[in-house]
């Protein structure tokens, strides 16, 4: 089974990589951009078997900072 793990920061966490990604978007002319949040995407490739639960208890011990950042668990389909 396929999944993707999407972490990204929580509201209100500042988001240095975001602003420098905005301020040279605007450097190179692009217009209408008003915010840029960065994140991080996970890939996993797991056995059939493992569970909902699993996945959350590997997102929160390793894959996210749960004191910053909030994660989404999405199943792919193979």
């Amino acid at each position: 089974m396929k999944v993707r793990v999407h972490v990204s920061l929580k509201p209100g966490v500042l988001d240095p990589q975001g602003r420098a990604i905005h301020h040279s978007l605007e450097g190179l002319g692009f217009s209408g951009v008003n915010d840029v949040r960065a994140g991080r995407l996970f890939e996993l490739d797991v056995e059939d078997g493992v569970s909902d639960e699993a996945l959350d208890d590997m997102c929160k011990k390793l894959l996210a900072n749960m004191v910053i950042e909030n994660y989404r668990i999405e199943k792919v389909a193979a």
